[in-house]
Order: structure tokens, then sequence, then C-alpha cells
């Protein structure tokens, strides 16, 4: 099937590596936000990204709806970008916070979290897999 004919929710949980982002996007109440019309960008941590995190945070993060949510949409840009067009600079996420984009040789770094997918078009936006759970800056 083509990514094309999921929203993000759908491709996020059918990637495999997204399972925690998935767990965190109900955990927070989110999943009908991103099932909706969008468009949305979102800068997705893998499992891995996660699994960096000190032990008992997702735990934690898990209990915390209002944080939770905040951290997730720290994670989400309005409107489809894709990697072409992905400016340095900063760019602002629909929690209220910026991100810092940047590139070089290797890709694109968003508030320092290495883009490692990029491109997964979905019905309702794209995804881009980052090797690092971003916290808003405070």
């Amino acid at each position: 099937m083509n990514t094309l004919d999921k929203d993000i929710i759908d491709n996020a949980v059918a990637a495999g590596y997204l399972a925690t982002l998935s767990n965190a996007f109900r955990a927070a109440g989110l999943v009908g936000t991103l099932k909706g019309a969008g468009p949305f960008t979102l800068f997705a941590p893998t499992d891995e990204a996660f699994r960096k995190l000190p032990a008992g945070t997702v735990d934690g993060l898990l209990k915390d709806k209002v944080k939770l949510a905040s951290i997730l949409n720290y994670h989400v840009l309005p409107g489809t970008v894709l990697a072409k067009d992905l400016k340095d600079g900063d760019a602002k996420t629909v929690q209220g916070g910026s991100v810092t984009i940047a590139s070089n040789d290797a890709g694109f770094t968003i508030d320092g979290a290495k883009v490692t997918r990029k491109d997964i078009e979905s019905s309702n936006g794209v995804i881009h897999a980052i090797d690092t759970v971003m916290m808003p800056k405070q």
C-alpha cells in the first residue's frame, strides 16, 4: 500500500520503528488531531530515540498528559514541508515554540536531532524520522 493512502498516524504505526511515538500520541489524546485533515509535518522520534532518554522518562511522560502533549506538539509543524523545502533557520511548531533547522552535507537536523528518514508522505502531511526526542525550549 502506498504511504499516501494512509494518514500520519497510520503510517507511523505501519513504520514499525515509531511504536513508542504512536503510543505517546494515543496517551496524550492527540491521535484524532494527526488523523485530521492537516496538513502536518511530523518530526518523529524513533523508538531508539526514546530509548536514549533517561530511565523512567517515557513512563513519567505517559502519566503527564499535558506535558506529553506539549512535547509531542513541539515535533509538529503546520503544513507539509518536504526535505527539499527545509530551510536553515527557525520554524514555528504547533506547540507554539520554535525549532531550529540546520543543513549540512550529511542532511538536516532539527534542534540538533538528525533526520534519519525523510519524506514519508501521508494523506495529511509528511513524516521525517529523527534520532532524538526534542524538548521544548523553556
